[in-house]
Parts: C-alpha cells; structure tokens; sequence
C-alpha cells in the first residue's frame, strides 16, 4: 500500500496540514479522549474487591466486565468505523465521548451488578464509536510522513492510563470510592468531547474519488489488510500477556505486596510510552514500516524469553519488563501507520477494525494467560508470547507491499 502523493500547502484540503506540520490541537485532544475511554475500563483494577462487596455478587463476575467491554468496545468500532465513512467522523468524535461520560454516570449510580454490566458494556461500546473515528481522522489531518508519530501520540493516551490513570484512581478512590472515580472519569470524558469539538471538522470531508466504490466492510477487508489486522491480533497478544499478568508474576515470584507493585508497573508504563514515541519516529523516517514492526517484535519475543525464564531477582525482572515492553511499543506506531495508508474513504472502517483486531487480542490474551498460569504456571509464557511474536513477524514480512 503506497504513501499518498504530498501536496502544496497552497493545493492541500482546508482540513489538512502540510506534511512537515502535526496538528497539535486535535492530538491533544485525541489523547485525552483516549485516555478516558482507557480510563473507563482499566481505572476499575484496584476497585474489584469494593465493587463485588458493594454489589453482593462475585469477585470473578465483577472480573469478567473487562472481557464484556472489550466485546462491546470491538463489535462497536467495526461498525462505527464504517459509519463514519459515510457520514463524516466528527458525530463519532464527539457523540462517543459524550455518550461515554453518560455511561459512567450510569455506572457509578447503578443499584446492582446487572445494571453496572449493562452501563459498563455501553461504556465499551462508546468508547469504541470514537476509537476507529479518531485514528482516521488524525492520520489524514497530520498528512504524509508524519502519521507514524501523529499515531503514536494518541495511543500514548491509552499508554498514560496505566502510568497515571490507575495510581491516581486508586488514591482518589480511597476518599470517594470506585463510584466517585467514576464520575470523575465521565468528567474527563465530557472534557474530551469539547475539546474534539473544538479540534475536529465537520462534514464528511474525507469523500471517495469519482467513480469510487462506495465505503463499506467488504471492500475494506482486502487481503493485504486483513494480513495487518492478524498482526494486530498476534501482537496484542503478545503484549497482552505481560500487560495483563505482569504484576500478578512480580508478585508470585518474589512475593511483593500490592503497594510494592506500583513502581515496577510504573517502569512498565514507561517503557511503552518511550516505545511508542520511538515507534513513531521510526514509522515516519524508514520507508519499510513493517520491517520495523517485525524486528521490533522479534526483539520483544527474545525479551519476553528472558522475562519470565530468567527471574534473579525483582530488579533484573523489572528492567527486562521495561526492555520487553519498549520493543513492543516501538512496533505499534507502524502497524497504525501502515493500516492509515488505506484511501481516506475507507480508513475509517479499517481503523474501526483494527480497534476490534485489538480488542480480540485482548480477550486472547486474557485466555490463554489464564489457561497457561493454571497449566504450566508462568514459565510457559515465555515460549507462548514469543511465539505470538514470532507470528507477528512472519505476517508483517510477507505482506511487504
């Protein structure tokens, strides 16, 4: 899939910057609506004994929201996507925040644990309406050469949720409870839809050439694309594995304490903000992204190997969680960019499906993480998330158009 052709400022769309320019604004924006659609999931972890106390029910049920929203959250952007290719992307920009903000009110004052579960799927149906809608939308308005870095900016929204979003909830939550926090996440989600008020265009804006096909799912779902999207797969499950389960290895491993997990995390955290930021400097100066994505992930395999088979002592596992998390993050922002290189009528129903290729890593990951832990125990994750990796690779070099 070929980079688009770059035009003179004086020729370039009013809704379009020049390619040495980011549109700043709207990136802003993007990360902090990412963040709060990130926000209304994870933000939940250290609240699940509260939540299960409070709503009567079990622990495991309560546990089970984060795969129900990830369900909704990837059904929604598939079709959203698509929508927004017809009918503009500025109703999903700022109608999916909004609608999230009134999701979290609806959870924080539900009565029971069905009326949360219903609020909560909304929430990731939502929050899956804006995610497809605001790839497409940054990756054309920052133009060619630098959508590698425009993507990887608002995925470090997603990137800040674990860094600053889940500490910060948990201290807030001491003082006003998990319902209080999330009030305060449908706050940020209300902020976030003013500012993409504010950053974002209206109107279709993006219209296919003459004679053009009319957008839609099929069309979309070309083979070079669904060949991305199973990369997308491969590696959120690869990234899911450690990201799902890091904490609960640090803690069998070496016996911490829940406190004594927020700085390891904290590094993790880290260590996938610098990647992507890397990830997209890289995807914009080297003109074969995907040779990036496979070297990035066959690092990150090795580092996984080492992760979880060569455990010293809690240092040298922290550092390595850095090292694994960093490759895998530098390898993101090209696979973004690659999937934006689609024609602007339809790069919106393919960055709806790639939030749901993601969304089915998700859930994989979660499976396969718990169906090894109660296997073979951490050892063999390893061997499982290098293998995804190894995949991922594999897919990326035979797709080298």
């Amino acid at each position: 899939m070929p980079q688009g052709r770059v035009l003179p400022a004086d020729r370039l769309p009013p809704d379009r910057l020049p390619a040495d320019r980011l549109p700043w604004a709207l990136l802003a924006a993007a990360s902090l609506g990412m963040f709060a659609a990130s926000a209304s999931g994870t933000t939940r972890a250290p609240f699940l004994i509260d939540m299960a106390r409070d709503l009567d029910t079990s622990l495991a049920l309560v546990g089970n929201l984060v795969a129900a929203t990830s369900i909704t959250w990837g059904v929604a952007s598939a079709f959203a996507g698509a929508l927004s290719d017809k009918f503009g992307r500025w109703p999903f920009l700022v109608g999916g925040p909004i609608a999230l903000a009134l999701s979290m009110i609806g959870v924080a004052t539900a009565g029971d644990f069905v009326a949360v579960a219903c609020w909560a799927m909304l929430a990731g149906a939502c929050s899956g309406m804006f995610s497809g809608a605001i790839f497409a939308e940054v990756s054309y308005r920052a133009g060619d050469g630098q959508q590698g870095r425009a993507l990887g900016w608002v995925m470090s929204g997603q990137s800040l949720t674990l860094l600053v979003g889940v500490p910060l909830a948990a201290w807030v939550g001491a003082y006003i409870g998990w319902r209080g926090v999330n009030l305060c996440v449908g706050v940020l989600a209300a902020g976030a839809a003013v500012s993409l008020l504010l950053t974002s265009q209206k109107g279709v804006g993006h219209g296919r050439a003459p004679g053009v096909a009319a957008p839609s799912l099929r069309s979309a779902m070309s083979g070079p694309v669904l060949r991305l999207l199973s990369m997308g797969i491969a590696e959120r499950v690869c990234y899911g594995l450690t990201a799902v389960y890091y904490a609960t290895f640090l803690q069998s491993t070496y016996g911490l304490k829940l406190n004594a997990v927020a700085l390891p995390l904290a590094v993790f955290a880290t260590g996938n903000i610098l990647g992507t930021i890397v990830g997209g400097q890289l995807a914009d100066r080297f003109r074969n992204r995907l040779r990036i994505f496979a070297l990035s992930m066959l690092g990150s395999g090795v580092a996984a190997l080492a992760l979880f088979r060569w455990c010293p002592d809690v240092y040298t596992s922290v550092a390595l969680g850095f090292v694994y998390v960093f490759l895998n993050g530098i390898a993101r922002p090209s696979l973004l960019a690659s999937l934006a290189d689609t024609p602007p009528h339809i790069r919106g129903t393919v960055m709806g499906l790639n939030s749901t290729s993601a969304s089915v890593g998700w859930i994989g990951a979660a499976g396969l993480g718990g169906w090894m832990m109660g296997s073979f125990g951490f050892s063999g994750f390893g061997p499982l998330a290098a293998g995804m990796a190894v995949l991922a690779a594999v897919l990326a070099l035979a797709n080298r158009r």
